[in-house]
């Protein structure tokens, strides 16, 4: 399979919400939505560095809004997804792509680890209070970005926060991303039980060059780990290619519920969209409905479903 921008429908009349729509993937991500025609609604942290993306995005004939949202803090993933309610009735996809990788140690405003609060609770708590507008939308899907990165760590469900453990910060991006992967799958698992018109898959983009390597080096202040992810960057794809597997997953007819998407090339490491492979740790069912459990508790959003 080649599957290219091309492919992707006409996306007159649907709403998309994309995190992180700043830079990287999740820009590229709205452009081209938005230039497909969708509304696309861009979350983001930083007001400077939104309105810039909103600038290229409208820019490239697109139609799109500015959504305040910092996913360490639940707080304001609260109200973003009370200003996204109230913006509008309906929503076709939500599109889970921001995240922070291999970062120093650190808490979010809720006093999380900072990976696992960001990547994986901030976003699992903005999709249940997404989910009334996403069951309003018939056919609508939840897309969550994981990472190649989730076959090198497991979850620790007793300490997923490393207060207990000595902290790494690989093995906690790691851990995150398998809790992304775990995630998507048991939310599609329990709308199939509910019987809620939701589909909810995953992506990953490969090895691809966007600033999350340059936003680790500088967190690290460290000239040695700065020059390897420059060189890191040489070898991986573009932004435009690591983005298809994510915009496979939000428009493709071929989707499938609880499905992984990822390039095709050597390893899962570059090329078109797929199907990808995921560790035995990221299939654990169990683990899946454990970890659903443990983000109601740690965020105290009501799960939807339930």
């Amino acid at each position: 399979m080649t599957w290219t921008e091309g492919d992707i429908p006409d996306q007159t009349g649907r709403t998309v919400l994309v995190t992180g729509a700043n830079s990287g993937l999740g820009l590229r991500t709205a452009e081209v939505l938005g230039a497909k025609g969708a509304r696309v609604l861009l979350a983001c942290r930083s007001p400077e560095r939104g309105r810039r993306a909103l600038e290229r995005v409208l820019a490239g004939g697109g139609t799109a809004e500015l959504v305040a949202l910092d996913l360490a803090d639940l707080a304001s993933v609260r109200d973003a997804a009370a200003a996204v309610r109230e913006r509008t009735g309906s929503l076709d996809v939500l599109m889970n792509n921001a995240g922070v990788m291999a970062v120093p140690l650190g808490r979010t405003a809720d006093g999380f680890e900072r990976q696992f609060g960001t990547n994986h609770l901030g976003h699992a708590a903005l999709t249940w209070q997404l989910m009334p507008l996403l069951r309003a939308t018939p056919g609508a899907r939840v897309v969550t970005l994981s990472s190649l990165a989730h076959t090198g760590g497991s979850l620790d469900l007793a300490d997923p926060n490393y207060e207990v453990r000595r902290y790494s910060s690989w093995r906690a991006y790691s851990q995150s991303k398998l809790a992304n992967l775990l995630f998507a799958r048991e939310l599609d698992r329990r709308c199939r039980s509910a019987g809620v018109d939701v589909t909810s898959v995953a992506a990953h983009p490969g090895i691809t060059a966007t600033e999350l390597s340059a936003n680790m080096a500088r967190s690290r202040g460290n000239p040695l780990v700065a020059l390897g992810a420059k060189v890191g960057d040489f070898f991986a794809q573009s932004v435009e290619k690591g983005a298809l597997p994510q915009l496979y997953a939000a428009t493709s007819p071929d989707v499938e519920g609880g499905g992984y998407y990822g390039p095709d090339g050597w390893r899962g490491m570059r090329g078109h969209p797929t199907r990808a492979d995921s560790s035995a740790a990221a299939r654990d069912e169990l683990a899946a409905a454990r970890l659903w459990d443990l983000t109601a508790e740690l965020t105290g959003v009501t799960p939807d479903p339930s």
